[in-house]
């Protein structure tokens, strides 16, 4: 006999743990049993559906059959086969079958009003006796309609999810890819998508950047980032009020995961102040969004309409003397005191390749001396000597010598000095 009261219990255990709505469980508790019924005692193209009552256990099976008429099915009297060769390959009707379908006419004797493609429903005979392969069948199809709607759940809850950061528990680390457990759904964070140089162990709980989700036949999988550009703007929404509300809008970031990002806010409130919003009293909101990425630093500078302003901010901590905007070649040659030289280069030439990313203008750099431009292209033309250096063969410094892009002192050690 049926525990009722124990399936209900389940319904609501799976409704709560699963956010599986008990209405589609019971669907597919109906789906089984008619699976069920029709493998014992259905007929071939029989349409069976079961009503279950979960407050009494009942079960109700019915045969469902279209009303259709001769433009939509060939009529062709029973026992008499049908000749493929004598078939118009041009007829789209299907052969008549007194199982599956019922005539117009017919229908109307039955119910009135009743038009093609309607549905006429007959009561079948209740069955308790099912067979081993039936069971099985019915089994596979809750288990099958189970997943559906736990597929279709998970993608409500992630699915307006995108571009948001969420929380999770490390599950296990394989081959680089780092699986964390969100409950009912598993997130993925490939290598590519890590911040170098953090490492991860289970159970440890780690927040990233949702940025897709795909339904595949195996399950919703979430896609993560904690590299992404956009993690950084997610992260000041969290930590500023004035990000969130949109006050205070992010326009572009350019960022070298785990090491330096550059953003350019803007205000669309002149009594707002969007650097120190993002800033926060004494630090604190750039701090701990510096801290979430494992100490990767932060530059904060303005946005602005005018290209010869946003470059100038962009290279901050340098300060410009002047710049010459040429728009042909989207091109900013910029000049700046010789003790600036280093730290508009920045270590490695980072600096300016973060400046060139955020504003989208190629950064030509040079010293009130000009004995050399640097290119935020990893380019350097040595006026004294007539030649072009590419790459990181080599930067010049104010005097002249030669040094290699690591051997350029950073923002940081500019500013010690």
């Amino acid at each position: 006999m049926l525990d009722i009261k124990g399936l209900r219990s389940a319904l609501e255990q799976l409704e709560e743990e699963r956010k599986i709505p008990k209405e589609k469980i019971i669907d597919a508790i109906e789906q089984a049993l008619a699976a069920a019924y029709k493998k014992d005692y259905g007929k071939k193209g029989q349409i069976i559906r079961a009503r279950f009552d979960i407050e009494t256990g009942a079960t109700e099976f019915l045969q469902v059959k279209i009303v259709v008429d001769d433009t939509l099915v060939r009529i062709i009297p029973e026992g008499i086969e049908e000749n493929p060769d004598e078939i118009d390959p041009n007829d789209e009707r299907v052969r008549f079958n007194p199982e599956h379908h019922i005539l117009l006419e017919d229908a109307q004797k039955i119910k009135k009003g009743v038009e093609v493609n309607d549905e006429i429903v007959f009561p079948l005979e209740a069955k308790d006796d099912y067979g081993r392969i039936a069971a099985q069948t019915a089994k596979q199809v809750i288990i099958q309609r189970i997943r559906e709607a736990e597929r279709s759940s998970v993608m409500d809850e992630y699915g307006g999810r995108e571009g948001e950061i969420i929380s999770g528990m490390v599950q296990k680390v394989e081959r680089g890819v780092i699986y964390i457990d969100f409950n009912r759904a598993t997130g993925m964070l490939p290598f590519e998508e890590q911040i170098p140089g953090e490492r991860y162990t289970r159970g440890q709980r780690i927040r990233a950047y949702l940025y897709s989700v795909e339904e595949t036949p195996r399950g919703v999988n979430l896609r993560l980032s904690r590299s992404h550009p956009k993690f950084i703007e997610a992260l000041f929404g969290v930590e500023a009020p004035e990000v969130a509300t949109g006050v205070v809008e992010i326009k572009a970031i350019a960022r070298e995961a785990g090491s330096r990002s550059k953003i350019a806010v803007w205000s669309n409130d002149e009594h707002v102040d969007p650097v120190g919003s993002c800033v926060g009293q004494k630090g604190i909101r750039v701090t701990t969004v510096m801290s979430e990425l494992s100490g990767e630093k932060i530059d904060i500078i303005e946005w602005s309409e005018d290209p010869s302003v946003f470059v100038s901010n962009a290279l901050s901590p340098a300060k410009a003397l002047d710049i010459a905007i040429d728009e042909t070649e989207h091109k900013a040659t910029v000049e700046v005191a010789d003790d600036q030289l280093s730290l508009a280069i920045g270590k490695g030439g980072q600096n300016v390749r973060l400046a060139a990313k955020l504003t989208g203008w190629r950064i030509d750099i040079k010293g009130i001396k000009g004995e050399s431009v640097v290119s935020s292209e990893g380019d350097i033309f040595d006026q004294s000597e007539g030649e072009l250096l590419t790459g990181e063969e080599a930067y010049k410094d104010v005097e002249g010598n030669s040094a290699t892009m690591e051997e350029v002192p950073s923002a940081e050690e500019t500013r010690e000095e």
